[in-house]
């Protein structure tokens, strides 16, 4: 072995400062892009913004849409796996919730200190009102108490607890406080102990009692709607029964959710789609591009002196207009591309969704796939059927009889139109719903319906049944 010096002829790519900056500012969303873009303006003297081009336009493209589900907005989506509302058949709020005061002071107040407001108004000691607070404290989003009394009081100091002299009974009397505060049902150990709880405070009939025996027992059975073992095992008629499910289904099985629920996430669109003059239009939303310029009075300054610093941030400064300026012309050209081949689905719905990857835009528009990939991502567009996630418009397909193709969001859209004009009484079984599609020419075996059923949150056949 020995040392040696070698002449060596390769051709290798770099990625230029410029090339890295595009490819970063392409994959940002819009409101990351616009933080991004004033990190740069308070680093750089020689940006600005331009007069007018501080993102205000009309009303319609100014202000933040709250995001949507990624689908037709004429369409509402089947209700979720086995969640309450499938058993309830609807939400758990009356039509007058609007003036329920305990939801007004949801707007303003957590959970924690609605209750500990209400244990203020209680006549009890310290001590026992520092257990109170202790199960509140331990309350989850729901407003459910999932940890037993015995955990509850382990994760205790020890010498706080032999201190205050605090055992399992003087947690159960404070849970006994904690349940009769409002929400109704709040400090339950599970679901069931929560309706039982709700239902207590109902006058006494025979269609509660038969609502607490199926609370108590069977909501397993009501869950699946198996209606006839139930009648069976409590010794009910259907007119009973029908009273009963219609009391549990008016409580409300998550009572701390109204105080725990999630702000609302907002985007601004990139482009907005409409009908124009007998066509589909796609244009830049102003408010998602900013509008920067380069300060002429420090340009002109560098013409006349040398100042390599300023020199510097001047050619930054080009580079940074000439990104911004290629992001929202390849977005643009994405998104029109998207709705030209999606034109059917903004006419007709989601049933009319044509199949579509990544490689067809990349291959019509002359892109790489990556930067089609960077361009869909977390970029939306606001149109008459909603606001859609441009990755929204891709997906896979199936064959048709016909040798054609289908879009799995067509055959979706499809899927749930049949179960909402299904007979309730008799609902489509997965098998039954290939058929119906097979005769519209979509081919595709049980296992996928069922699929795509369990995609859109639809229970299967023998949770949709009706009484």
């Amino acid at each position: 072995m020995k040392q040696s010096l070698q002449l060596r002829i390769a051709q290798q790519l770099n990625l230029t400062p410029q090339l890295a900056q595009s490819i970063k500012l392409l994959q940002l969303s819009t409101l990351d892009f616009q933080q991004e873009i004033e990190r740069f303006l308070l680093e750089n003297p020689l940006l600005e913004r331009e007069e007018g081009g501080d993102g205000e336009s009309g009303p319609a493209e100014s202000a933040p849409a709250e995001t949507e589900r990624e689908s037709s907005s004429e369409s509402e989506p089947e209700t979720g796996e086995l969640r309450w509302d499938e058993v309830r058949g609807g939400s758990g709020r009356g039509d007058d919730d609007e003036s329920d005061p305990a939801l007004n002071v949801a707007q303003s107040l957590t959970l924690r200190e609605y209750l500990i407001s209400q244990a203020g108004l209680l006549p009890l000691a310290p001590r026992e009102r520092a257990m109170l607070e202790l199960l509140i404290d331990a309350l989850d989003d729901d407003g459910l108490l999932t940890q037993s009394l015995d955990e509850i009081l382990a994760q205790l100091p020890q010498d706080l607890r032999e201190q205050l002299e605090i055992d399992e009974d003087d947690l159960t009397i404070a849970l006994a406080y904690l349940q009769q505060l409002e929400p109704l049902g709040v400090g339950a150990r599970d679901l069931s102990e929560s309706l039982r709880l709700q239902l207590l405070q109902q006058p006494e009939s025979a269609a509660r009692r038969l609502a607490l025996d199926i609370v108590r027992d069977h909501l397993d059975l009501l869950a699946t709607r198996d209606y006839t073992r139930i009648k069976r095992q409590l010794q009910c008629d259907d007119e009973c029964l029908r009273e009963a499910q219609a009391l549990i289904t008016g409580l409300n099985p998550r009572p701390g959710a109204d105080w725990s629920a999630d702000s609302p996430r907002y985007v601004v669109p990139d482009v907005i789609v409409d009908f124009y003059r007998g066509a589909w239009r796609v244009r830049l939303n102003d408010a998602a591009m900013p509008k920067l310029k380069v300060n002429e009075m420090y340009a002109r300054i560098l013409q006349q002196e040398t100042g390599a610093g300023l020199a510097t941030q001047l050619q930054e400064a080009r580079w940074l207009l000439k990104s911004v300026e290629q992001r929202g012309q390849t977005i643009l050209r994405v998104g029109q591309a998207i709705v030209e081949r999606q034109r059917a689905f903004f006419e007709h719905g989601e049933e009319a969704m044509r199949p579509l990857v990544l490689r067809d835009i990349a291959e019509q528009l002359g892109l790489h796939e990556s930067t089609v990939s960077r361009v869909t991502t977390q970029k939306f567009m606001l149109s008459p059927r909603g606001l859609l996630e441009f990755k929204y418009f891709f997906g896979s397909h199936v064959d048709t009889d016909a040798g054609g193709e289908c879009s799995a969001t067509a055959i979706k859209a499809l899927i749930r139109k049949l179960v909402q004009n299904e007979n309730k009484n008799k609902p489509l079984s997965d098998g039954a719903i290939g058929e119906e599609l097979a005769r519209q020419g979509i081919v595709i075996a049980r296992r996928t319906v069922a699929k795509y059923r369990e995609a859109l949150m639809i229970p299967p056949v023998n949770q949709r049944k009706s009484l």
